[in-house]
């Protein structure tokens, strides 16, 4: 069977570019409207994207007043997706870090049952002092705690569904979704992942990762075909390579600094004040990987750029785009399914997240125009073959992960 190329469409309100909201020609507030995701929705399903991904965090982040958020539960705006489309697969982002295993396994096997076998849940150790604040604690689990309780979580959450005897689904029960760029995640994506988030920068980096990722899967007694890499890719879509170029300068031009600042303050885990944008992030505040706090998988990112090219704040500003560290791709259609096709065959991506830079005029370029590029070379479909995620995913029913971790009650992680 010939491998075919997964895509999804994250909606990540405005867009993925920190200054989304203010490009022009964009409803600043359109994401606190279902009308925003459901419309988007329709045009992926009608490209025959396999899904939609929603990222969330249970809280109202700081940042909001540089910058429009998400504040609509996933699962919520889902039901209403789900309701007004009929193939196109739908992965929400639920915390295992701030819910209740047997109340997430109602929720999520309920909207797969009414979904027709569409839903995905996308699991996230969350990180941070604001979000561990919301739930009145004086700071957030350190990060081995929280994957420790993320694994028994998806073991029981799992267990749950595989003795769901109402209420079915299609396509057996929802398919679980993780990013695993830390060691700890590695290992669970490895364990329990069947789509694997990840927000690889390098080729060959990004082929090793699939490869150990894979491999560990093979480990744990799965088949490496089980699992489904998709590294998030932003776009910026122009019909010619100037236009292209010329549009990611305005996406520059229009980030508010402050909000640059704090994101990327947050990702390394200390504060940028006092540091001129002309002078480089001291290299003894930064720390190793593994020893970082919050999210381990964007702070590598970062700190892997930051010591190859040792950039000036404002030079690396610009890089991130207040994007938070996913790979930024700008050109013609054709240059943009270029690289899609390179990473594709390179066997470095099974597909990608893709992160449009502005919604929804970003989205619209994106299946308009390299969407049907990608088709003419034949690496994507051009109809859906199934009616499930599993089905557009190709993927079976797994077992039932078991001992994904060393035995611990969830309470010792709360």
């Amino acid at each position: 069977m010939t491998r075919q190329l997964h895509l999804n469409v994250n909606i990540l309100n405005a867009g993925v570019f920190g200054g989304s909201w203010r490009f022009p020609g964009t409803d600043a507030t359109a994401s606190y409207t279902v009308e925003h995701y459901t419309e988007i929705a329709r045009k992926a399903e009608a490209a025959k994207l396999d899904a939609v991904f929603l990222a969330d965090g249970p809280v109202l982040d700081p940042n909001i007043r540089h910058r429009s958020g998400n504040n609509l539960e996933p699962t919520t705006v889902l039901a209403r997706i789900a309701a007004q489309t009929e193939r196109i697969g739908l992965i929400g982002t639920l915390s295992s870090s701030y819910n209740d295993p047997a109340d997430l396994a109602r929720r999520v096997a309920d909207l797969d049952h009414l979904a027709g076998g569409r839903v995905g849940w996308n699991v996230v150790t969350t990180a941070g002092p604001v979000a561990a604040r919301n739930f009145g604690r004086e700071g957030e689990p350190d990060h081995a705690l929280r994957y420790r309780r993320a694994a028994e979580f998806v073991e029981q959450v799992v267990a749950t569904w595989a003795a769901r005897d109402s209420f079915g689904s299609p396509q057996g029960r929802p398919v679980v979704v993780q990013a695993g760029g830390s060691s700890d995640g590695r290992r669970l994506a490895s364990r329990v992942g069947e789509v694997i988030f990840s927000a690889d920068q390098d080729l060959d980096h990004a082929r090793a990762f699939r490869e150990e990722i894979r491999r560990g899967a093979a480990e744990f007694g799965r088949s490496p075909e089980e699992v489904v890499v998709l590294p998030g890719l932003s776009t910026v879509v122009g019909s010619t390579e100037a236009e292209a170029k010329q549009r990611r300068e305005l996406l520059d031009e229009v980030l508010p600094d402050a909000y640059a600042r704090a994101r990327l303050a947050g990702q390394l885990g200390f504060s940028l004040d006092g540091l001129d944008d002309d002078e480089p992030i001291p290299a003894e505040l930064l720390v190793e990987p593994d020893a970082a706090g919050g999210s381990q998988t964007f702070y590598r990112v970062v700190k892997d750029y930051i010591d190859k090219e040792n950039p000036t704040l404002r030079r690396l500003l610009k890089h991130l785009s207040g994007g938070g560290g996913h790979r930024i791709v700008v050109g013609t259609p054709e240059q943009i399914a270029d690289d899609v096709e390179r990473w594709f065959l390179a066997g470095a991506a099974d597909g990608f997240n893709v992160m449009p830079d502005v919604l929804p005029s970003g989205f619209d370029h994106f299946v308009e125009q390299v969407v049907p590029e990608l088709q003419r070379r034949g690496l994507f479909r051009r109809e859906y073959a199934g009616t499930t995620l599993r089905d557009h995913l190709g993927l079976g029913l797994p077992s039932v992960p078991q001992g994904v971790w060393e035995r611990a009650p969830l309470a010792v992680a709360r």
